[in-house]
């Protein structure tokens, strides 16, 4: 059962300006230190961090809230799962929104896809929520 989508596009080029202005000071407003770390190392950092900041908007309007009600940007973090696909993980008020969506008995799963093709990045989020014993077993 889907209980949130939520869909974003960045221009690159505004993060990149951002980035110059502000510095050290908004990439630690707005990522983890795993997003810093993984940016950090890549090449086009600048194009990881739009897809990571489109990541973050997506999944805040598929929580229904937006930045508000308590979700902050930190309380969502982009990571990779084993096999390598992305997904997010939620801490604070973003996870305390996702446990109020997901219905007794169920467990929530979020799925991410995130691209970019100069000068855009986009992200969209799918949450959904599956029975706790087959969660389980996956």
């Amino acid at each position: 059962m889907i209980i949130g989508v939520g869909s974003d596009l960045v221009d690159i080029k505004r993060v990149a300006r951002t980035i110059e202005r502000f510095g050290d000071r908004f990439i630690q407003r707005i990522y983890t230190p795993v997003e810093i770390a993984r940016a950090e190392r890549r090449v086009d950092r600048i194009a990881t961090y739009a897809k990571r900041y489109a990541a973050k908007e997506a999944c805040a309007k598929a929580l229904g809230t937006g930045f508000r009600k308590g979700v902050f940007w930190r309380d969502l973090g982009v990571v990779n799962l084993p096999g390598g696909r992305p997904s997010l993980a939620l801490t604070g008020g973003a996870k305390a929104r996702l446990d109020a969506l997901t219905p007794a008995g169920m467990v929530a799963r979020i799925d991410l896809t995130i691209t970019d093709e100069y000068p855009l990045a986009q992200a969209l989020v799918i949450i959904s929520a599956e029975p706790a014993e087959s969660a389980a077993r996956a």
